[in-house]
């Protein structure tokens, strides 16, 4: 029997709560579809399987026993208490198409009807994207696997241990590859990457240079990118030729593409030798496959690398999600953007990896931060790494080879036919300008062969062969140029032809890579299958239990949302395809657009951005040129609360808004008056406040609306982080409370998973006054792009589609019900044994809830820490630590999660604060007790001495929970300033793991 917060137990109707499942009666009904006996006997009849009854964890007789515990008589009275009256949606969500959610089938087959519409061809368009195999083994054990892609960010390295071994290996390939020493865990997309790359140059070299040169050839979406943050960052940006001579004076860095966007290999050792003597820096955006047999950057004279890693087996997605790679000299790791997996040490002295540098960038520096990056593609890069551990170096130089060959042989023919292509060495691309032919002939012959090509507008069409081209392709390709003359070719001749007359000469790659054993033993599909469970065993996911992460939403990744990324339709589209090819995810973006906007009340909604760091610099550029459009070009102040996450601030810097700190009261709240006064002593320059609803500290703020008119009131805008819209969905609506744009996690609310870390989308909604201000094309430098595709990571979105339309505007509305039902009795009975520091008028929380640990470091030598690190014995991952209060847990539930697994949370917390009240009394000496030597591994427990003042069984089996299932950590306590003392990021020789 479980104990309620003030110690009673907690019971129903006189009996005890029984775990069981039983069939909803209709007397329950109403609570958990607020419809009607009626038409809720009709559903029952129809037969019909609602997907919210799945999505939403506890059924009616557990919502009815939360309530009961809270003292209240329906959701809706909860919701009242919650919720303040004056920002309530009083009517359902008007979803075009939706009155009711589908069913999975239903949705699976609209969302199949509608993404049919999308016409997969033969994409050889180049511009950083090649088609690939994604080796089958990978598919279905990492990308389709619950227990890789619903693990979270490997902040927990006790239980990480797998993502950050296969993390390990993704830098190590790059490093190898870009031949520089140092990379990081993951980007976002290429263009951003370089982007972060010039950023980062900028602040490696000061403020006496300000001008960043850009090579014309390098990939157009890149250029739009890059131009969109150099003009918000104030950096003068030279796009031109630099094959020519270059003016070097007051250039902090110079970006070059290798190959080029045409497919020439140039050799830049000379520029990088100029550009150094001039004081700056060589940024090389490469292609790793490329690099199995060219001359790596790092080894002409590139400081910095950075490109994408899709090849590598990850499908097209009409533009994502890839993951995106930096690699630069050692000397510059305190500087690189990103995620850094290091190599250290736990309590036991083995060899364990980490998160390293974790402090750094946004979260320190935050006003003064040159990137707001907190997230990466991890699922993705393990892809990636995967790949080049089952291909090994012998493979992919295979793969290369036989691409380059290819592609020789696609040259020479081209030149036999009279035409005229592009000079020197090449790897994978062809630019042809046809002779006596015109371009729109040869492109409505390549697409009536099923190819698309890229056509550059200017009388030249290129072509990028990949992984699946062969020889038969290549005969159809040059057949199309041929103008319907008949002529007989051999591909093989044509090759060894081509590759005889232009050899890679100067640009061969010489230097070995991927030599660490890891890379050159797991090439069966048996060694690849094993070594991938070995990893995921050592990583708690979902699939484990409830993560109750603050801030973080950690909900159901349905498998009916899932199941459509990996649809051909929706993996294979190139992300440049004609529109008319891409006409079912033009319907699918069109339904999210429109639902979203609904959703938030802001009815211009861009899905671009990639990321929720995306989001929040495309939502305050939106702002910055709206007021620049109105001639308030003064308007360069951003109000953030001092409670913000750190990418608030950071996003605003490199927005180009100088960053003014709001006070929070004691109770959480933005200090209104403060924010008046702030907002008063920069008259005429406030641009933006960012917000974030329901607060940081887990609170519906009563006055939110007053703090809108006040920002609204002095000229500025009101922009909104959404992380914490999984509180808000049908229940109220930013715009209608006074936002004027906000972007949205859906990895959090709308369900795409966490990725184990990524990836993520962070699509914005504004009103209709700033929909002209949202991003462009990536194609159009002058459109303000921040991502590499239009829609940003397109094949992901899928999952969001699902979710809404499998939920239903009342589901929704429902599911934010729960959240904060779960969160409401998690407090309640947490409360007694911990202080919930934040709460409402009505002594009620949000979604969320912040306990505090700070007294226990006084009363017991335990800190917030050592409590996550028992939590592990106890099978969870610690909540949100730390954050948005030093000392503190931030704890989310979500919808999901049915009383069972709440209450055995709750039951682990309050054992835990009885171990610490042990530690208090003195029955355990307070430098040698469970919390302090938490985790406990395996190896620790069955070992032949064993001295602490508790026994084995306390240590490994706390609950009777653990006995029954029990996930064991990797590693003991990792050892984090040994691991930042000791800055190893690539991968330790294999004698260190024996």
């Amino acid at each position: 029997m479980t104990e309620g917060g003030d110690g009673t137990d907690l019971k129903r109707s006189g009996t005890e709560r029984s775990y069981a499942w039983s069939p909803m009666t209709l007397a329950d009904a109403d609570v958990v579809h607020d419809s009607s006996p009626t038409e809720d006997a009709e559903a029952w009849l129809g037969g019909q399987d609602r997907f919210v009854t799945r999505h939403i964890g506890p059924d009616a007789a557990e919502m009815r026993h939360m309530l009961d515990a809270l003292g209240v008589d329906s959701l809706d009275e909860l919701m009242r208490q919650a919720v303040p009256d004056a920002i309530r949606l009083e009517r359902d969500l008007q979803l075009d198409g939706l009155e009711e959610g589908l069913s999975e089938p239903a949705a699976l087959a609209r969302l199949k009807e509608m993404m049919s519409k999308n016409t997969v061809r033969r994409s050889l368009i180049g511009m950083g994207y090649a088609d690939t195999i994604t080796p089958a083994v990978i598919q279905r054990n990492v990308l389709e696997n619950p227990g890789w892609y619903t693990a979270y960010t490997p902040y927990q390295a006790e239980i990480s241990q797998g993502r950050l071994e296969a993390l390990l290996l993704f830098q190590q390939m790059v490093a190898d590859l870009t031949g520089l020493p140092l990379a990081n865990s993951s980007l976002l997309d290429e263009a951003t990457a370089a982007a972060e790359a010039m950023a980062m140059a900028k602040s490696l070299k000061g403020k006496k240079a300000n001008t960043f040169v850009v090579a014309a050839d390098c990939h157009p979406q890149t250029l739009g990118v890059v131009s969109t943050r150099a003009r918000s960052m104030g950096i003068d940006l030279r796009v031109t030729d630099v094959t020519k001579d270059v003016d070097l004076e007051g250039v902090f860095g110079v970006l070059v593409q290798y190959p080029a966007t045409d497919g020439a290999i140039r050799d830049y050792g000379e520029l990088a030798e100029a550009v150094h003597e001039a004081g700056g820096l060589m940024i090389a955006a490469t292609d790793l496959v490329a690099c199995t047999l060219i001359t790596p950057p790092g080894e002409w004279g590139a400081d910095i690398a950075v490109g994408n890693a899709q090849r590598f087996g990850v499908p097209l997605g009409f533009g994502g999600p890839h993951a995106a790679f930096m690699s630069c000299r050692e000397e510059y790791a305190r500087r690189m953007p990103g995620r850094l997996v290091g190599v250290s040490k736990d309590a036991h002295g083995d060899t364990a990896f980490r998160l390293t540098l974790q402090t750094r960038e946004q979260h320190i520096r935050r006003e003064k931060a040159t990137s707001n990056i907190c997230t990466a593609q991890v699922l993705l890069a393990v892809m990636n790494a995967m790949y080049a551990v089952y291909h090994g170096p012998d493979g992919l130089r295979r793969i290369a080879g036989r691409v380059r060959a290819l592609t020789s042989a696609l040259s020479a023919g081209m030149q036999r036919l009279g035409h005229v292509v592009s000079g020197g060495p090449v790897f994978d691309t062809v630019t042809i300008e046809p002779q006596g032919l015109p371009v729109e002939g040869i492109l409505a012959a390549a697409s009536a062969e099923g190819f698309n090509l890229r056509d550059f507008g200017d009388g030249r069409v290129g072509i990028t062969l990949d992984e699946k081209s062969d020889a038969d392709e290549v005969r159809r390709l040059i057949e199309c140029f041929a103008g319907g003359s008949t002529f007989r070719l051999n591909v093989a001749e044509l090759a060894a032809e081509s590759m005889r007359a232009v050899p890679l000469g100067w640009a061969e790659r010489k230097s070995e890579f991927l030599s660490h054993p890891s890379f050159n033993k797991h090439h069966s599909e048996h060694g690849l299958t094993r070594y991938l469970w070995r990893l995921q065993g050592k990583d708690l996911s979902l699939v484990h239990g409830m993560i109750a992460l603050g801030s973080c939403t950690m909900k159901l990744n349905a498998t009916s949302e899932m199941l459509p990324v990996s649809w051909p339709e929706v993996g294979s589209l190139h992300p440049f395809v004609p529109a008319e090819q891409a006409s079912g995810y033009d319907a699918m973006c069109s339904d999210l657009r429109s639902w979203l906007g609904e959703i938030t009340g802001l009815p211009s909604v861009s899905l671009q951005p990639n990321a929720g760091s995306q989001g929040e610099y495309a939502g305050l550029l939106a702002i910055k040129r709206y007021h620049e459009a109105q001639g308030d070009d003064a308007r360069d102040v951003c109000l953030i609360p001092d409670s913000a996450h750190g990418t608030n601030p950071a996003s605003a810097v490199i927005a180009g808004m100088k960053v003014v700190v709001v006070k929070t009261r004691g109770n959480g709240d933005v200090d209104l008056d403060d924010l008046v006064k702030k907002a008063d002593a920069n008259e005429g320059k406030v641009a933006a406040m960012m917000l974030t609803y329901p607060s940081t500290h887990g609170v519906f703020e009563a006055h939110v609306k007053q703090l809108c008119d006040a920002v609204h009131d002095r000229g500025g805008l009101v922009y909104m982080d959404g992380a914490n819209m999984n509180a808000q969905v049908g229940l109220c609506r930013p715009g209608d409370f006074g936002a004027d744009v906000c972007h949205l996690n859906l990895h959090k609310t709308f369900c795409i998973p966490h990725g184990g870390g990524g990836p993520g989308m962070g699509p914005i909604c504004a009103t209709l006054e700033l929909g002209g201000y949202l991003p462009g094309s990536p194609l159009d430098t002058g459109a303000y792009p921040v991502s590499s595709a239009p829609v940003g990571s397109a094949s992901i979105l899928t999952i969001s589609w699902m979710y809404l339309a499998m939920t239903g505007p009342r589901g929704l509305r429902r599911a934010s019900e729960v959240a904060i039902l779960n969160a409401n009795y998690m407090a309640k009975r947490l409360d007694g044994h911990f202080d919930v520091l934040f709460v409402g008028d009505n002594n009620r929380v949000a979604h969320e809830f912040v306990i505090d640990c700070r007294p226990f470091d006084k009363s017991a030598g335990v800190t917030v820490e050592d409590v996550a690190k028992r939590l592990i014995d106890y099978g969870f991952h610690a909540p949100t630590m730390s954050w948005p209060v030093a000392g503190t847990l931030m704890i989310e539930p979500t919808e999901s999660e049915d009383l069972e697994e709440l209450d055995r949370f709750c039951d682990a917390m309050i054992a835990i604060r009885k171990e610490i009240a042990m530690v208090e009394r003195g029955e355990w000496p307070r430098d040698d007790h469970p919390l302090e030597h938490a985790p406990h591994t395996a190896a620790a427990v069955s070992a032949k001495a064993w001295n602490r003042p508790y026994s084995r069984e306390i240590a490994a089996f706390p609950s009777e929970a653990t006995r029954r299932n029990k996930f064991w950590p990797a590693i003991g306590r990792i050892d984090n300033v040994f691991g930042d003392r000791n800055l190893v990021c690539s991968c330790p020789p294999i004698e260190d793991f024996a």
